[in-house]
């Protein structure tokens, strides 16, 4: 019975042993091949299955700030704009308005005709502008709102986390394996870090990750379709472009093939002018996708869906609008000028003749919503891959000298056991990079330091049990009694100082930057699997031993 217990701990060390080398020198996917036997395909199979940090593997490092400072800015002019809007839109006396935004200091100023209907004015711009955590004023002529500075910095506090959750999501879906992706400096700093290992390609990276592409569906003016010239769009308005309008390029499309020559030095041909503000932004979006247009392969466009709140929006829009032009806006210039023929709810189109490449990249950027404000690199630095192989050359080196020198130290100490201390001690080195390469975690520079931490854990575990295992022989116990005895009263002291190890390490995880959590992460892994090959395994090594010699009076420890 003892007999067949031990074989069942047997063979599940080695089903365990077997995957663990499986999913480190193992291809993952497909069936092996004999090149996977050889030295340079468990070479290869190595590069595949373990991913290294930059540190390691070389790739960009960027430090990029959210210029909030144009955020606020821009935010006060759309107020402005809006507010001046709503105001007209209602009969009130106001003739116009004017903006502060730079230092710091971001207000607006509605001018009035007519004091008496101050309030009435504020009324009406309060139902359709957001002024609730302005500071209002009122002095002859002049309605003033001014943004605090308590608001200024969470709006900033806002706005960088927008960009940092958006960039997020273009980083993952454009397929850099394993970013690194946080905010640094202070709150308001507007900073933030990314680190792209193994980047091929950061040039369109960047292209990505700074584009704020932002689409809008506008009413066109009545009658004001298109113009040859912006001059003329603007004569026709008197000379001066009022704030509810808007002159924007209109690129009428033609035949040249997709990436041409000649459709790259197109010009806009037209000019058209818009109704502002917008119908529906960018911000109500829910989805946007590549799809074939007409024509065949090579002439690709973008379809999007809105959101419900959008979608009704637009309905209502659409279905008082018969008949009228539509333009469908991208960063600032029309792609589009539909006649809307029937009610349109929540799907849409943005013609263009893209190529597949542009379709998918502005997709991508719709869908993952526009930054707030735009991006300027402060710092970009590329580690090469020449940095990474001295790193891993040399944590590899500190790695096998400090498993060389503990193997040297356990067989002379405790002679045989010694031999069962190394067994455990290759296995839980084996077993960690393992986990690591199973859940899909990066290896950096700390973390090696957090692999060469676990060897020592792993040897005071081994310590522990035979010390007790020592003291039970002198003790006068036999050989058997004193291996059950030495491991039972070891266990409690090990489970206290992993667990104790482990909160420590995850502390350090929840609390620590992302080289931080390396170590914390190899570390928790190891420790770990520590108490099943440091236990478990060293046991069943014991159990083996004195089944194969059960009568055995001395033990070599």
């Amino acid at each position: 019975m003892k007999r067949k217990g031990l074989w069942i701990s047997t063979a599940a060390i080695l089903a365990i042993t077997l995957v663990g080398v499986y999913l480190v020198f193992g291809p993952h996917g497909r069936f092996p091949s004999s090149r996977d036997f050889t030295w340079a395909g468990v070479k290869d199979n190595l590069a595949e299955n373990i991913n290294l940090g930059l540190d390691l593997k070389g790739g960009s490092h960027l430090v990029m700030r959210v210029k909030t400072d144009e955020y606020l800015k821009t935010l006060t002019e759309n107020n402005a704009q809006a507010a001046v809007t709503a105001a007209q839109d209602a009969k009130l006396p106001v003739t116009g308005s004017s903006t502060v935004g730079e230092n710091g200091n971001y207000a607006v100023a509605l001018n009035v005709s007519d004091p008496s209907q101050n309030q009435a004015i504020v009324d009406e711009v309060k139902k359709k502008v957001d002024f609730n955590t302005w500071t209002e004023s009122q002095g002859g002529n002049a309605i003033t709102w001014s943004l605090p500075k308590a608001q200024q910095n969470v709006l900033i506090d806002q706005a960088t986390k927008q960009a940092l959750q958006i960039i997020e999501t273009r980083i993952n879906k454009f397929g850099v394996k394993e970013p690194t992706l946080q905010r640094q400096g202070s709150a308001t700093s507007g900073q933030i870090l990314l680190q792209m290992p193994g980047v091929d390609d950061p040039e369109r990276v960047k292209t990505l990750i700074g584009s704020t592409s932002h689409l809008m569906l506008m009413k066109v003016a009545d009658g004001q379709f298109s113009f040859d010239t912006k001059e003329a769009a603007i004569s026709s308005l008197g000379g001066s472009v009022p704030p509810n309008r808007q002159v924007m390029p209109y690129r009428e499309r033609e035949d040249n093939p997709p990436g041409s020559t000649a459709q790259q030095n197109q010009k806009p041909s037209k000019w058209m002018i818009v109704e502002t503000p917008a119908i529906i932004d960018g911000s109500e979006l829910n989805e946007a996708r590549t799809i074939n247009g007409p024509g065949g392969a090579g002439n690709y466009q973008i379809e999007f869906f809105l959101k419900p709140a959008g979608a009704q929006k637009f309905g209502e829009w659409t279905g008082r609008s018969i008949g009228k032009y539509l333009a469908v806006v991208l960063d600032d210039e029309v792609k589009s000028a539909p006649v809307i023929k029937g009610q349109i709810f929540n799907q849409g189109t943005i013609e263009g003749k893209f190529t597949r490449e542009q379709a998918d990249d502005l997709s991508l950027t719709l869908k993952s919503g526009s930054l707030p404000a735009k991006i300027e690199y402060q710092e970009e630095r590329t580690v090469g891959p020449s940095l990474g192989a001295d790193s891993i050359r040399s944590g590899v080196e500190a790695s096998l000298g400090g498993l060389a020198f503990v193997i040297l130290f356990m067989l002379f100490y405790y002679r045989g056991s010694g031999v069962n201390a190394v067994v455990a001690l290759v296995l839980n080195m084996l077993l960690t990079i393992a986990a690591l390469v199973l859940i899909k975690s990066t290896l950096t520079l700390p973390g090696i330091a957090g692999l060469i931490l676990g060897i020592g854990m792993a040897v005071d575990s081994n310590v522990l049990i035979f010390e007790r295992i020592r003291e039970e022989i002198r003790l006068g116990l036999s050989v058997e009694e004193s291996i059950k005895v030495g491991f039972e009263r070891a266990f409690v002291t090990i489970i206290d100082t992993h667990i104790t190890t482990i909160i420590s390490s995850v502390i350090l995880y929840m609390a620590g930057s992302s080289s931080i959590r390396g170590f914390a992460v190899t570390l928790i892994l190891g420790l770990l699997i520590n108490l099943f090959t440091a236990v478990f395994v060293s046991r069943t090594i014991f159990r083996w031993e004195l089944s194969l010699r059960p009568n055995m009076k001395h033990l070599s420890i």
